[in-house]
C-alpha cells in the first residue's frame, strides 16, 4: 500500500472533461448574463464584446463602472498622466507619479493611503532589468487595458446579490480590463464601507500597495506576473461566475443516502492534483477574504495564482448561509511555493487544462464559507454542524446533474486553520454533504498523515456497516447531547471519533435514529 494514500486511487475518480456531458449552444437567458457575441466564439480567438457600444447603468443592480458619465472623478486623464513614467528612469519618480495620479481621482483617501510595499517592489525587490520592463512595457500597457473599458466592457455587468441564481459569463480579456481598473484603484464608491458596497468585498488594490510586509511584495509579484501575461498576449477564453441559492436542502435525520467512494492523500495540493475535479475553495463569505489586504492562506492564494478570480469581489454580495459561488474557466498564471508568511511566488506557470466548448477552462471553483468558532466545542451544536452540511451541499449539488457526469470534489480541511474547525468532524460533513449531491471525494490533508489515516479507518468503519447520512447525523446529535452539552471545557472530554465506534459497535445500525435505544446503550457503554 502506498502510504502517502488511502481508499480509492484517485485516478478512478471522475475529472473534466472526460466526465462531462455534451454543452447546450451558449446563449443569454434570464438566469444567465452572457458579455460577449456568441455567435461569433472560436477556439483560439479572443471574443468579441456584445452590445458593440458601451451601454451604462448607475443603478443599484449593476456595478458603477470607472468610465461612466456619472462618476465624479472620471479617470482617463489622470491615469494617462502616469504613462509619464516611461520616459523616466528614476524609480522614485515613477512611482511618485503613479501614487499622484491615483490619489487625484481618491482625494478622500489621499492622507490615509500607503503605498510602501510598491515603493519597496520597485527600488528593492525587483532587478534593474524586471523594473525597467515594468516602467517601460508592463504598466503603460496595463494602463491602456485599464482605460479601454468603454470598448471591452460594453454590457452593464449585474451585481450578483443576495438570494439571486444568477450566472455572468465574461471574457478573460474583460477581466483583464477590470481588474487592471482595479490595480490603478479606478472603481467609485468602492472604498468606503459606508457606501451601497458596503457588503461587497473590496475590489480596488489600495490596500495592496500598503505597509512594509514581504506578504505584500510576494503578492504583487504574483499578480505582476498575471498582468505581464495578459498584456503581451491577449487571453482568448471565458469565465462564468454562478452565484447558486438552495432553498430546499436535504432532511439529513432521516437520508438514506450512503457514503461515496474517497481517496484520502497528505500529499499533494488541490489545484494540482485534483485536476478536472470541483475544486473548494476554503472561502470567506467576502469572498477572495483578504487576498487584497494582508491574508494569506488557501483562498487568497488560490485568489492569487488564478486572479481571474478576484473579478468576482466586483460583483458578489457576501454569501448568505445557503448560498454559495461557482467559477467555471479560470487560468492558473504562477507557481508559488509555502504557505502564509512562508508564501513566495515562484515563476511563471502556463496552464494547460483544455477547454470546454464554451472556451472556458475545465477548472471549476466552488467558494463555501465556514463558520469561524471562537470556542470549539460550538461547532459540534446541531444547528452548527446542521448549517455546515447545508453550506458543502450547497458548493456540491448540481441540479438535474446525472450522476455519472459529475466530476469528484477536491477539498481537504474546509474552515479548519484561522477559523477553528474541527478537521475530523469537518472531513465527515464534507463526506456526507458530497453523498447527497452524488459525488466521490479527493481529500488532500496537507502533509497530516494521521489525519488522513484515521478520516480513512472511519470512512471504511461506516462504508462496511453501510451507516447512513441519517444516521450519522443523529449520532452527532447524541455526541451533543451526551458530551458536549455538558461540557465545561473548550473541547470535548471524548472524541467524536471514538464515540461513533464505540456507539455503532454497541448497536446495529438501524437503532441509531431511535433515541430510547441509543440513550439506553449510552448508559451501557
Amino acid at each position: 500500500m502506498d502510504k502517502n494514500f488511502r481508499g480509492t486511487p484517485i485516478d478512478e475518480l471522475n475529472r473534466l472533461p472526460q466526465c462531462a456531458p455534451p454543452l447546450s449552444h451558449l446563449k443569454a437567458v434570464p438566469g444567465h448574463t452572457i458579455t460577449v457575441r456568441t455567435d461569433l466564439l472560436r477556439e483560439g480567438r479572443v471574443p468579441v464584446p456584445y452590445p458593440s457600444k458601451f451601454q451604462d447603468s448607475w443603478d443599484d443592480v449593476h456595478v458603477k463602472m470607472p468610465c461612466s458619465e456619472k462618476n465624479l472623478f472620471p479617470i482617463e486623464t489622470e491615469v494617462q498622466q502616469a504613462l509619464a513614467f516611461g520616459t523616466h528612469s528614476n524609480t522614485f519618480t515613477y512611482c511618485t507619479n503613479k501614487i499622484d495620479a491615483v490619489l487625484k481621482y481618491n482625494i478622500a483617501h489621499s492622507k490615509k493611503w500607503d503605498f510602501t510595499a510598491l515603493n519597496l517592489l520597485c527600488t528593492e525587490y525587483l532587478e534593474h532589468i524586471e523594473v525597467q520592463q515594468l516602467f517601460q512595457v508592463v504598466l503603460p500597457k496595463m494602463v491602456e487595458l485599464a482605460l479601454s473599458a468603454p470598448q471591452l466592457c460594453t454590457m452593464p455587468i449585474p451585481l450578483l446579490k443576495a438570494k439571486m441564481n444568477h450566472s455572468l459569463t465574461l471574457s478573460q480579456e474583460q477581466i483583464a480590463c477590470l481588474l487592471a481598473n482595479a490595480f490603478f484603484c479606478t472603481f467609485p464608491r468602492r472604498n468606503s464601507r459606508k457606501s451601497e458596497y458596503h457588503n461587497y468585498p473590496e475590489i480596488n488594490f489600495n490596500r495592496l500597495f500598503e505597509s512594509s510586509s514581504l506578504r505584500k511584495i510576494e503578492k504583487l509579484k504574483t499578480l505582476l506576473c498575471y498582468f505581464r501575461r495578459v498584456t503581451e498576449t491577449k487571453p482568448t477564453g471565458l469565465v462564468t461566475f454562478t452565484r447558486q441559492t438552495i432553498n430546499n436542502p436535504p432532511h439529513w435525520e432521516s437520508s438514506k443516502t450512503l457514503l461515496k467512494r474517497l481517496h484520502i492523500t497528505c500529499e499533494g495540493i488541490i489545484e494540482e492534483n485534483g485536476y478536472g475535479m470541483l475544486q473548494v475553495d476554503f472561502a470567506n463569505r467576502f469572498v477572495g477574504g483578504g487576498v487584497t489586504g494582508n491574508g494569506l492562506v488557501q483562498e487568497e492564494i488560490r485568489f492569487l495564482i488564478n486572479p481571474e478570480l478576484i473579478v468576482s469581489r466586483l460583483f458578489t454580495e457576501a454569501l448568505e448561509p445557503n448560498e454559495c459561488l461557482i467559477i467555471t474557466g479560470t487560468e492558473q498564471y504562477s507557481r508559488y511555493s509555502g504557505y502564509a508568511e512562508s508564501y513566495k511566488w515562484v515563476e511563471n506557470y502556463k496552464d494547460e487544462t483544455p477547454r470546454d466548448d464554451w472556451q472556458r477552462r475545465c477548472t471549476e471553483i466552488v467558494a463555501i464559507d465556514a463558520l469561524n468558532y471562537k470556542v470549539s466545542i460550538e461547532q459540534f451544536f446541531p444547528e452548527k454542524i446542521t448549517r455546515e452540511l447545508n453550506k458543502a451541499y450547497c458548493g456540491f449539488y448540481r441540479n438535474n446533474a446525472n450522476v455519472k457526469h459529475l466530476s469528484a470534489i477536491a477539498t481537504g480541511n474546509w474552515g479548519c486553520g484561522a477559523f477553528g474547525g474541527d478537521t475530523r468532524l469537518k472531513a465527515l460533513i464534507q463526506l456526507m454533504a458530497a453523498a447527497e449531491a452524488g459525488r466521490d471525494v479527493a481529500y488532500f490533508t496537507f502533509k497530516d498523515a494521521r489525519l488522513m489515516t484515521e478520516v480513512h479507518k472511519m470512512h471504511s468503519f461506516l462504508s462496511e456497516r453501510r451507516v447512513t447520512v441519517g444516521q450519522l447525523y443523529n449520532l452527532f446529535n447524541h455526541y451533543f447531547n451526551e458530551v458536549c452539552k455538558n461540557c465545561h471545557t473548550a473541547r470535548p472530554d471524548v472524541s467524536l471519533y471514538k464515540f461513533i465506534y464505540e456507539k455503532i459497535a454497541s448497536s446495529v445500525t438501524s437503532d441509531i435514529t431511535d433515541p430510547t435505544k441509543t440513550a439506553g446503550m449510552s448508559s451501557a457503554t
